[in-house]
């Protein structure tokens, strides 16, 4: 039996919104702002200014106010934060440097518990608003990341608070564990706790040329679909004191596919699921078929990801 037993409480004391003051980055905004309130937590907002070209002769840096760049940043985030109208606890930090090394820093140091990013969402998370090494941010975080994708709604209304959630599982550790944030999200929203297994198709290269979907899968599929809403329930602790009764989805396609489309058909306000740590974080989040990456690129609402 697979039942998870939350052997301590989430939080999201702090939380890290990464920016660049465009208008993605803004849709990542009330998502934040509605995780802080139920959480109680203080949001970071954070924009990372290019690192400084070196020069043969190293020179002192310039005073604040002589940095235009830096002053720059500053008037452009006091803009974002008013036309973001935040009302929570919130700390504004403007940083030089690599993108992933600053944010890197920021997140061990100021103990930041869910990273938020908004993308474009261009061929992957290879053009999300913070550059190149977006991907890296995705898979290296060592905190649940929430990503907000292309097709979000500009004003949604999950950004209130989240009334029905997805949680997509492959019964991996990964996922196990981000059942977790899955169970206490539902718990602080009275939200609706939908689980979702997704079984691959079966490859013809591997059915043989004379097979055929006939009454025998059909009948394998049914059988598969029950054993894998069985193996669902038991992930379910019965003191687990949801608001409302989780249901529990088997979907057969390919995961991607099955998670988008079934987050639409529930309405959910939020995915959550696994990210699986390969043993070269950096290479595979460079994989473009990479799951959690065409799920957010495709999702109408925001993706939390948590790593194993």
């Amino acid at each position: 039996m697979e039942t998870i037993a939350l052997k301590q409480s989430v939080t999201f004391k702090n939380i890290l919104l990464a920016t660049d003051f465009s208008e993605v980055s803004k849709k990542a905004v009330p998502y934040a702002v509605a995780i802080a309130s139920r959480y109680a937590s203080k949001i970071y907002f954070a924009h990372v200014l290019p690192p400084k070209a070196r020069t043969p002769i190293p020179i002192e840096p310039l005073p604040a106010e002589l940095d235009r760049e830096r002053v720059s940043a500053e008037v452009e985030m006091e803009i974002f934060l008013q036309n973001a109208l935040v009302n929570v606890p919130h700390n504004v930090l403007l940083e030089n440097g690599p993108i992933w090394d600053a944010l890197s820093e920021l997140i061990q140091r100021d103990e930041i518990d869910l990273l938020v990013l908004g993308t474009h969402g261009r061929g992957g998370l290879k053009k999300v608003i913070l550059g190149s090494v977006a991907e890296e941010l995705f898979r290296l975080a060592p905190c649940p990341v929430l990503t907000v994708g292309p097709a979000v709604p500009a004003e949604p209304a999950g950004a209130r608070g989240f009334r029905r959630i997805l949680f997509a599982t492959d019964f991996g550790p990964a996922s196990l564990h981000a059942l977790q944030y899955a169970i206490s999200l539902a718990t602080e929203s009275s939200a609706r706790l939908i689980l979702l297994h997704v079984v691959a198709p079966v490859p013809v290269v591997e059915v043989g040329p004379y097979w055929y979907p006939g009454t025998d899968f059909v009948e394998q599929q049914k059988t598969a679909k029950e054993r894998y809403i069985g193996r669902l329930e038991d992930l379910i602790r019965p003191d687990a004191n949801l608001p409302l009764a989780p249901e529990f989805l088997v979907d057969f396609d390919f995961a991607p596919d099955a998670i988008v489309r079934t987050a639409v058909v529930c309405d959910a306000d939020l995915i959550v699921m696994g990210v699986n740590q390969a043993a070269s974080a950096r290479a595979s989040a460079h994989l473009p078929w990479a799951t959690a990456h065409e799920v957010v690129c495709h999702a109408q609402c925001p993706v939390l990801t948590v790593r194993s």
